[in-house]
């Protein structure tokens, strides 16, 4: 790991519950100058970059806040830099190229760590921008593996053979943890779901499978969700 310490930063008043995923949509030293930058007008920051070489990067410690999140919803809370860590994952499009096996291995090591250190981030709160900044946001994009990393112990992924959810999808998503319909149509929250769970067609189309997927996942938060 390599210390590299961004000035923006704040102190942290509430306990880390949340870990958000993004890409950086540029390259290693561009991503690192600009999170790094304290002269800038909008200052931004990670708590973590990580390289495509599986080089990881310490910009800010984890007991301080980092500028990651942005306007962000999860839960029922906004503003989720208060509660979170944020990885920078070095991606130049996370729809249009994949991340590299060693990155990938890089990163579940990072994010067992990061758990570890702080075990209030269940596996429903590893989550990517996307998810909490429905429409504004499109990382870590929609050939991220977030599988690959489920079956690794970080995250949730859906189990087959869950039947169709009833009911008004909206409620349903908000159970899970993505936000109301406000800011953003109930079909920009779908469509960042399916982002998620079903890349292969993200298209905010309420169907049989998206209602199976979210089934299964709220099966597997059960009395929580």
């Amino acid at each position: 790991m390599i210390e590299l310490p961004s000035p923006n930063h704040a102190a942290r008043q509430s306990a880390v519950d949340v870990l958000v995923l993004h890409y950086t949509e540029l390259p290693l030293d561009e991503s690192l100058k600009i999170l790094c930058d304290g002269k800038r007008p909008n200052r931004v920051s990670a708590h973590y970059v990580l390289a495509e070489d599986g080089t990881v990067y310490r910009l800010v410690p984890e007991d301080r806040v980092a500028w990651h999140a942005g306007p962000s919803y999860w839960r029922g809370r906004e503003a989720l830099n208060a509660t979170s860590i944020g990885i920078e994952i070095v991606n130049l499009h996370g729809d249009r190229h994949d991340y590299p096996d060693v990155q990938i291995a890089a990163l579940i090591g990072l994010c067992r760590d990061i758990i570890g250190r702080h075990p209030a981030i269940e596996p429903r709160n590893v989550v990517g921008h996307s998810d909490i900044a429905p429409k504004r946001k499109d990382d870590p994009g929609l050939r991220f593996p977030w599988a690959t990393l489920a079956a690794s112990g970080i995250g949730l992924w859906p189990r087959p053979g869950a039947a169709p959810l009833g009911g008004d999808i909206q409620v349903a998503l908000q159970r899970f943890g993505y936000p109301p319909a406000a800011d953003v149509t109930t079909a920009d929250i779908v469509a960042s779901f399916q982002r998620r769970f079903r890349p292969a067609k993200a298209d905010g189309m309420v169907d049989d499978e998206t209602r199976a997927l979210l089934a299964a996942l709220l099966d597997q938060v059960g009395h929580e969700a």
